[in-house]
């Protein structure tokens, strides 16, 4: 459990001591009401079942929830409202990155030898990096739709996933650290002119 403040010794001694007595005896649960969104758990208004010691040490003294009574419950209009403002702004901050990442001509240069062949890649962490250089956005690189790290040259289209509505496609040219050397010329073919023969005299 991550908390976002820190904590005293003796929260963290009750937290300890609750976390041994759960792992011996099933703890019991109570509902709670959620204030904000929590990955894993559930956002605004929602309402769910969590262990009473999370609740109690962690949630509730937070602000990250309240308990269910008829006044909390009158709350949820409230909250409905705010996890919608919440959610409206996140959709349109992904669009407008998306389109910031629809509109950059950036170019990678991938590591490779003297014949072109590829000792380097260009992986995830990569383009998360670029981004961050030409975007100033920390995108999580989860988000970055990327099987395989690349390792060819040429033009390359990579799907971000910045909203569960909105997918950005990231298009961006791979070019060689080292240009594959030219092979030599042939040397142009010119006539061939063959030399005049003295001409021997005749003998009477």
């Amino acid at each position: 459990m991550l908390l976002d403040t820190p904590i005293d010794s003796h929260t963290v001694e009750s937290l300890a001591a609750e976390m041994v007595i759960s792992a011996t005896f099933p703890m019991p649960s109570t509902e709670i009401i959620l204030t904000e969104n929590i990955p894993g758990l559930g956002a605004e208004a929602d309402v769910v079942k969590v262990r009473r010691g999370y609740a109690r040490n962690y949630l509730l003294p937070q602000g990250k929830a309240y308990e269910v009574t008829k006044q909390s419950m009158r709350q949820l209009d409230n909250l409905k409202a705010k996890r919608a403002a919440r959610e409206a702004a996140e959709l349109n901050e992904a669009e407008d990155l998306a389109r910031r990442i629809g509109k950059l001509r950036v170019v990678f240069t991938l590591e490779t030898g003297e014949t072109g062949k590829a000792f380097g890649s260009i992986t995830a962490q990569d383009l998360v990096k670029r981004l961050k250089n030409e975007l100033g956005n920390e995108i999580d690189r989860h988000r970055i739709v990327l099987d395989h790290p690349i390792k060819t040259t040429g033009e390359h289209e990579v799907p971000i996933k910045l909203h569960h509505d909105v997918t950005a496609k990231f298009v961006f040219q791979v070019k060689p650290s080292k240009e594959e050397a030219p092979a030599p010329a042939a040397e142009p073919a010119g006539e061939v002119t063959e030399k005049a023969r003295p001409h021997k005299k005749r003998t009477q």
